[in-house]
């Protein structure tokens, strides 16, 4: 059985809420979580190299006032909707929505405050935590009131289990993902190049100058995009076009699914650590962190551009304006259902 849950104190919020800090184990000590109740963040992943010499390896900050201020969702749960909806608007059943726009002309992440910036109900049941936040209708002008569950659970094989759930009172769209940025030389190793990745995706989704889904999917046969045999980030990261790297959602092979099925790989020869990802989701958004930039991050580690990776197993993005993508639409009497799994280890 994994080892005992245990809780500390993690601080307070700017407005004098007190957070609390969970630390889920597995039974033989190689996979260490730490978890707040606040966005779900998961703030620390520790695990082994070949050798035995552990290192955390997800990014993250010090403190509570770090988190409020200067984190780019490090580890958060995301919600209601993940990604980017164009132009932070949708219709749904004859209505408009208008959401906040907080991505150049886009809504993302859920808006102003999103889960991620939220206190979960928190309690410990056997070997999982459960989180559970209701969102009222209307938030972020988002429609009927929505109860979400997550469950995180570290297993005796080294995987991290994370398991959502939610219902709603009106129709409303909903993309949960969790937002962990990897490194897996360690959290400040400060580079991807040596990493290798493979993507179980035959397309992925063609963007415009917003970040946001044309509509087209594409192949990956013969593009930058072709992850389905193992690749090393030093030799495709820089040939993707526009200099970005990757941040782009990958149309999983296997479809939705009522079981997690592999879904990605990333491998790093130095230490042998790796990480796979399975879920039940459709998409994977890959995200090779073109955008961060932390000078003063978790144990004063500097966070730079290309310095860590995301594997956001999710339902595609903008998919509540684009009708022939997976069906993003909540109804009454209706459950979300999402189980993703993240298992470690070293080769």
């Amino acid at each position: 059985m994994p080892a005992a849950i245990s809780q500390d104190n993690f601080g307070q919020t700017k407005d004098g809420r007190c957070v609390t800090r969970y630390t889920l184990s597995s039974s033989s000590g190689r996979l260490v979580v730490r978890i707040l109740d606040y966005g779900g963040i998961i703030t620390e992943i520790n695990v082994p190299d070949r050798n035995g010499k552990v290192s955390d390896i997800n990014l993250g900050l010090d403190d509570m006032a770090d988190y409020e201020t200067k984190s780019p969702y490090f580890g958060a749960l995301i919600g209601r909707v993940a990604n980017r909806i164009a132009g932070g608007r949708f219709v749904l059943d004859g209505q408009t929505y208008q959401l906040f726009i907080n991505n150049g002309p886009n809504s993302l992440h859920g808006g102003r405050i999103g889960f991620d910036k939220k206190i979960w109900n928190a309690h410990v049941d056997g070997d999982q935590l459960v989180l559970k936040y209701t969102s009222p209708d209307g938030e972020e002008n988002y429609p009927g009131e929505l109860t979400t569950t997550v469950r995180y659970r570290v297993s005796d094989d080294d995987e991290l289990w994370i398991t959502y759930e939610a219902t709603t009172t009106k129709p409303t769209p909903v993309n949960l993902t969790n937002h962990a940025y990897f490194n897996l030389a360690g959290h400040g190793a400060g580079t991807l190049d040596d990493h290798v990745v493979t993507i179980a995706a035959d397309s992925f989704l063609v963007l415009d100058e917003n970040s946001i889904p044309t509509g087209y999917q594409y192949l990956v046969e013969s593009t930058e995009w072709d992850l389905r045999k193992p690749v090393r980030m030093d030799d495709r990261l820089h040939q993707v076009p526009g200099g970005k790297g990757f941040d782009h959602n990958f149309c999983l092979t296997q479809g939705s699914s009522r079981e997690p099925k592999f879904a990605a790989r990333v491998e790093h020869p130095p230490s042998g650590r790796f990480i796979e990802c399975k879920t039940t989701e459709p998409g994977l958004q890959f995200y090779t962190c073109f955008y961060l930039n932390v000078p003063s991050a978790k144990g004063g580690a500097v966070y730079r551009q290309f310095g860590a990776f995301c594997l956001e197993a999710q339902h595609y993005p903008d998919s509540v304006n684009h009708p022939s993508f997976p069906n993003t639409v909540l109804r009454p009497g209706e459950t979300y259902h999402q189980t993703t799994v993240y298992k470690f280890g070293a080769a």
